[in-house]
């Protein structure tokens, strides 16, 4: 990571809580051996000799974390969106993931996915790859040469699966192993275990799983209470589970490092189970209303201080913008809100906004504000306007976010203090 001082003047916006966020016109954002020191409105005397980097009227904002997305479904994504998750995944997933076992694809398409992410709102991401072994270190080699910070996960699926793309119990847990010894070099990119979801992974893969989770102190990521199709088969496959999160914790899969993707039909005794494990859930908004998944209750899962972030969920969420995912989180709340649950209110922007930068950072460490002690993960955005109306620095904010969509041009990024790119690049 980057050494020494850096120094950022803009327009600075990022949360101080779930509810707030902070906000300073023409300010100097500090960063020292790639941690925030601190924001401050004039540049304070110890840094006169520091070279500012002014960004003039941008904004200034924390990098954003995609807790959720399938690299191997980049070349599909905008596909299928009138078809519910089992036939999405028979239809257009499957077929697409048995291409990977070819190198040259992989390569080719991981390239392409490296490079949008690189340029999107992402700084930090959580990533599948498919269950073969040589493609997903292409996917990991990608990724470290885009200076982003991520975790890529090798998957396992022995079962309900295409011939293509369904591995032996022993042969899914020895590939794995010989996955992470292959993998171990790199700086940025690190592995994670990856069961796709219960339907796919026995029994038996998920204890041998759980066992390598026990030796190497490895995170995980998942599925969890999707699609009522999916939990009424998880109910059928695993008659002795009360729930469908006790098919992951009854093996150790759950605990603070496990990262559980959508979590729209979740019930009491699964929240108070993510809860006490405080395991993460990847909210996937775009994704959700896609595949006619439902509407997440994160409402509540805020309240009762669950640790929640956003996630694209590439590709049935078809937006790689992290953008994308925060104004759909207000909106689909809103629907919840109105047509469902009345006593739901509706997420702010704010909250919206903290879930996409220090909620999903929080699974990195402490990633995702511009508090002091912050790893400095920095967007630099040019602002999207519609008229001369001179909004608040907030507002200016919201805005941009709402009017960005997917091509957005980021002036400059960095991650851990190290600019990736930016003006004289």
């Amino acid at each position: 990571m980057r050494q020494g001082r850096l120094a950022v003047k803009g327009n600075i916006c990022y949360s101080t809580s779930i509810k707030d966020i902070a906000a300073l016109e023409g300010g100097y954002l500090l960063a020292e051996d790639g941690r925030v020191t601190g924001v401050y409105a004039r540049l304070p005397e110890a840094w006169s000799g520091v070279p500012v980097e002014d960004y003039g009227d941008c904004l200034v904002i924390p990098g954003m974390t995609d807790l959720h997305l399938h690299a191997p479904q980049f070349p599909f994504r905008g596909l299928g969106t009138d078809l519910e998750l089992l036939d999405w995944l028979n239809t257009y997933t499957f077929p697409e993931e048995e291409k990977y076992r070819d190198t040259e694809y992989a390569g080719q398409v991981y390239a392409a996915f490296a490079d949008a992410l690189k340029a999107s709102p992402t700084t930090r991401a959580v990533i599948f790859g498919t269950l073969h072994v040589p493609a997903t270190r292409i996917l990991m080699e990608k990724m470290e040469e885009t200076g982003l910070i991520s975790y890529v996960g090798k998957v396992n699926m022995d079962r309900n699966s295409p011939d293509g793309l369904r591995e032996g119990t022993r042969q899914s847990l020895t590939d794995t192993e010989a996955w992470l010894r292959e993998t171990a070099g790199f700086r940025r990119t690190r592995p994670i275990l990856t069961p796709r979801f219960t339907p796919s992974c026995s029994d038996g893969l998920m204890a041998g799983l759980g066992e390598i989770k026990k030796t190497r102190g490895l995170p995980v990521q998942s599925h969890l209470g999707e699609n009522p199709s999916e939990v009424a088969w998880v109910r059928e496959l695993c008659p002795w589970a009360r729930n469908y999160a006790e098919t992951y914790d009854h093996f150790g899969l759950l605990d603070e490092r496990t990262i559980m993707a959508h979590c729209v039909y979740l019930n009491d005794e699964e929240i108070g189970l993510l809860k006490a494990r405080r395991s993460f859930i990847a909210h996937c908004p775009q994704s959700n209303m896609n595949l006619a998944s439902g509407v997440a209750p994160i409402r509540k899962y805020l309240d009762e201080g669950l640790n929640v972030g956003l996630g694209t969920d590439l590709a049935a969420g078809a937006d790689l913008s992290l953008f994308r995912a925060v104004t759909d989180a207000v909106g689909v709340s809103k629907l919840r809100w109105r047509l469902l649950q009345e006593e739901a209110r509706p997420l702010t922007f704010a909250e919206a906004f903290c879930m996409a930068t220090a909620g999903g950072g929080k699974y990195f460490g402490n990633v995702g504000s511009f508090l002091p002690g912050c790893e400095a993960d920095i967007l630099v955005l040019p602002e999207q306007r519609s008229g001369p109306r001179r909004e608040s620095l907030p507002e200016r904010l919201e805005q941009t976010l709402c009017l960005a969509g997917e091509d957005v041009h980021l002036t400059a990024k960095y991650v851990a203090g190290e600019k990736l790119f930016g003006p004289g690049d």
